[in-house]
């Protein structure tokens, strides 16, 4: 099976992000109602995985991914996965400095990506999400779209999370580089785009941004809308 192929395996995509793992009170907030009767998600993306200076300390948000108060949350993502769930990780986001570490020489790629590798290992990810909020060269995303797919296979999915806009105007991007270019070169590799049509960088209280997404030529298979489900968190809530 192509990355291609893989893709198109779960149609249509309800593609959940996981990040509020815990409460006020730090009790874990449970990913299991998602497996209720009448709930069809597909895919669950658990976030954020950073990169830090050390290259040993990954963190999942602000804790290292085998912290004590996580237990509940590997557990019940490897429910989700023995009921058909594929459980993928968001490596970056807003805070940076995950992918300008993985955007130099050879030696320093090496260096960081080794333990981010051994972390999807260890944790059995289905994929990952490269949620690129900083800027990085072409050639970096490329190099880390390969290594990935030559450490774990076809069949590990790949996705990435661009702001709506970038999708349609190479400029308004936080990434850096193109997605046009991006999926020019490695568009067989890349299973779906997760696009962020909130908080300023899309408007999905219609469909015209999609239409023309389409229109440019995008695939509509590959066109995930992301979207808000809490108007406290953001702007752009429909």
């Amino acid at each position: 099976m192509t990355q291609a192929d893989a893709s198109k395996d779960i149609l249509p995509r309800l593609v959940v992000y996981y990040q509020t793992l815990h409460d006020k009170s730090d009790k874990p907030i449970s990913i299991l109602p998602l497996l209720q009767p009448g709930i069809s998600v597909s895919h669950v993306i658990l976030a954020a995985i950073h990169i830090n200076e050390d290259p040993s300390a990954i963190t999942l948000n602000d804790h290292a991914p085998d912290h004590q108060r996580n237990s509940t949350l590997w557990s019940e993502l490897s429910t989700l996965q023995a009921c058909g769930v594929k459980v993928m990780g968001m490596l970056g986001g807003a805070a940076k400095g995950s992918y300008a570490r993985l955007d130099g020489s050879d030696k320093q790629f090496e260096e960081y990506y080794v333990p981010l590798r051994d972390f999807v290992r260890q944790r059995n990810l289905d994929g990952l999400d490269l949620c690129v909020e900083e800027k990085m060269s072409l050639s970096g995303i490329l190099r880390l779209i390969d290594r990935l797919k030559s450490d774990f296979g076809q069949d590990f999915i790949i996705t990435l999370a661009p702001v709506a806009s970038a999708m349609i105007d190479p400029t308004k991007n936080l990434s850096g580089f193109s997605y046009m270019d991006l999926e020019a070169a490695r568009g067989s590799d890349v299973a779906w785009y997760n696009m962020q049509f909130y908080c300023g960088w899309g408007d999905i209280s219609n469909t015209h941004m999609y239409d023309l997404m389409v229109q440019m030529g995008w695939s509509s298979e590959k066109l995930v809308v992301g979207m808000i489900t809490n108007p406290e968190t953001g702007s752009g809530f429909i």
